[in-house]
């Protein structure tokens, strides 16, 4: 049986692609999102307790591979993917989706290593920063920007107190070019905050950012564990799994 670590795209559509050929696989989602997007095929969800109780997992479940096709800053559960695949002996692979590196307009991309960085370089950059970096990084954001008139975009409610200037959009994307150019009107926003977390899914900020000259700070990504095969895209993960 193959394991995908879901939560993306790219994790749905290798799911498909396995059922269609009739390999066994099992989508296991982290449950961190109220109503999640659930793939085709056998579904998990909820955490496995660690390194330790997901090597169990795999033995006591038959797994035959992983492909970890979590977001790409989902370090923690990569991480620990590739200690349990590791210590069972378990095939692993990572699937991830390209970054946004040699888009357009990245000249007036300011590139960090963390958000506690990317909290510095947004409160000196604008007054009504737009946050896309998730629910689970915003107290990062908080002190810095407490005085901003910030828009906060998550799709699950944010379990930080937000400061009283901010306004809260709870929303599931995709987005449309038209819609993030009236969002940014709306709001006046006047510098982008988010991750690299590639792909076309939420593209459109990035291009209606870079037609209004609206600077953009972008938190890189943590990068796959040491010795994990990497591929892009879903075609290429299943060829693997079942090879």
């Amino acid at each position: 049986m193959i394991l995908i670590l879901g939560g993306t795209a790219e994790a749905r559509e290798l799911a498909a692609l396995l059922v269609e050929r009739g390999v066994p696989a099992l989508s296991s989602l982290a449950g961190r999102v109220s109503k999640p997007r659930l793939p085709v095929g056998e579904v998990r969800i909820g955490g496995f307790g660690g390194v330790d109780g997901l090597q169990r997992f795999l033995r006591e479940a038959g797994v035959t591979a992983v492909v970890d096709a979590t977001h790409p800053f989902a370090a923690g559960i990569s991480a620990n993917a590739a200690a349990a695949c590791a210590a069972a002996r378990v095939p692993l692979l990572r699937l991830e989706r390209p970054g946004w590196a040699a888009a357009p307009g990245a000249d007036r991309w300011h590139w960090v290593g963390d958000h506690d960085e990317a909290a510095g370089i947004t409160s000196r950059s604008g007054r009504r920063p737009f946050l896309t970096i998730g629910r689970q990084s915003l107290n990062r954001f908080v002190g810095p920007l407490a005085e901003h008139h910030a828009l906060v975009r998550v799709v699950d409610p944010p379990e930080v107190e937000l400061p009283e200037p901010w306004r809260l959009l709870l929303s599931r994307g995709p987005y449309s070019v038209d819609g993030e150019r009236a969002l940014f009107a709306d709001h006046g926003v006047d510098v982008l905050v988010t991750k690299d977390s590639g792909g076309g899914h939420t593209w459109s900020k990035m291009a209606v950012a870079d037609e209004l000259g609206v600077p953009v700070v972008v938190v890189r990504r943590p990068g796959p564990a040491p010795g994990v095969q990497v591929v892009s895209d879903a075609v290429a993960a299943a060829e693997w799994a079942c090879g």
